[in-house]
């Protein structure tokens, strides 16, 4: 085959398999007001979005956000929390490799269970100065003001801290540092304590979040003309909330309605409206 010709199938083959390859993490969730920095920007965090390597997400007051990772895993967010995201895998599906860094707020990883044994997995976790090395596990932890804390509720992790590193499989096993004090302790968790902090980083059914695959819309409200509604649009999205905006033909006029879209239900509309209302101003309705 001549060279140029071999040369330009290599290039359609590397295109094609780009093409082919799984995004690195996928947004499942979102409890808004949440973004995403990207290259220097800041744009709300979407349901849908894919997530590239040194991504930075963060949520707001009584936001969350869930991620889907290319081996099935869960990566939830808490509220008031910055997640720094890091992926080097070229198929993340096949073998996921990569790094989440808690700069602040609340975490919690979950593995399937079919994915437990590890795998090809090579995931590390840093919550301030603790990092924890995943194996195949569900975990907790932690970053504040006062401490960074690392809870292994199930599997297995590899924790380093500064000289020091442990293997750790005891379940409900927990490890703080605290800010002033930089020495790992370690304790043992209890199941109403779990549950506690569980919460902080659980969406439950009528907080008001947009999900993938959710059929219910909230209308922030309409325009005549384009620039009103590009007026409310940028307002809305500044404030962490993933608006868009849609075009109607009405009468042979356009109209422009500024949406909040993918949410599961009324009710889930009806709670987005009630947060919209106390942090925007806005009286917004649902609509499908």
């Amino acid at each position: 085959m001549h060279m140029g010709k071999m040369a330009l199938l290599a290039t359609l083959l590397a295109i094609a398999g780009a093409a082919q390859a799984a995004a690195p993490a996928v947004v499942d969730t979102v409890l808004m007001p949440a973004w995403l920095e990207r290259d220097g920007e800041t744009r709300p965090l979407a349901v849908g979005a894919e997530i590239k390597n040194g991504d930075k997400l963060r949520t707001g007051p009584a936001g969350r956000a869930y991620l889907k990772l290319a081996d099935g895993s869960t990566v939830k967010l808490g509220e008031a929390a910055t997640l720094g995201f890091y992926s080097r895998s070229l198929r993340p599906e096949r073998s996921y490799k990569g790094a989440l860094d808690v700069l602040r707020g609340a975490f919690r990883f979950t593995t399937q269970a079919a994915n437990r044994s590890g795998g090809n997995r090579e995931l590390d976790i840093r919550v301030g100065v603790v990092t924890a090395g995943i194996r195949g596990t569900d975990v907790w932890g932690k970053s504040d003001a006062e401490r960074d804390l690392v809870c292994l509720i199930e599997g297995r992790i590899e924790l380093r801290h500064a000289s020091e590193t442990r293997e750790v499989s005891k379940a409900l096993s927990y490890f703080v540092v605290p800010k002033k004090a930089p020495v790992l302790a370690q304790y043992q968790l209890d199941q109403e304590q779990l549950q506690s902090w569980a919460r902080q980083t659980e969406v439950l059914a009528g907080d008001g979040a947009a999900r993938r695959g959710g059929k219910w819309k909230l209308l922030l409200g309409s325009a005549d003309e384009e620039a009103k509604a590009l007026a409310l649009y940028d307002q809305v999205r500044r404030a962490g909330y993933a608006a868009q905006i849609r075009p109607r033909d009405v009468g042979g006029k356009w109209n422009y309605e500024v949406l909040i879209a993918q949410l599961g239900s009324e009710l889930e509309a009806g709670a987005l409206a009630s947060r919209v209302r106390a942090d925007l101003g806005l009286e917004a309705s649902a609509t499908r």
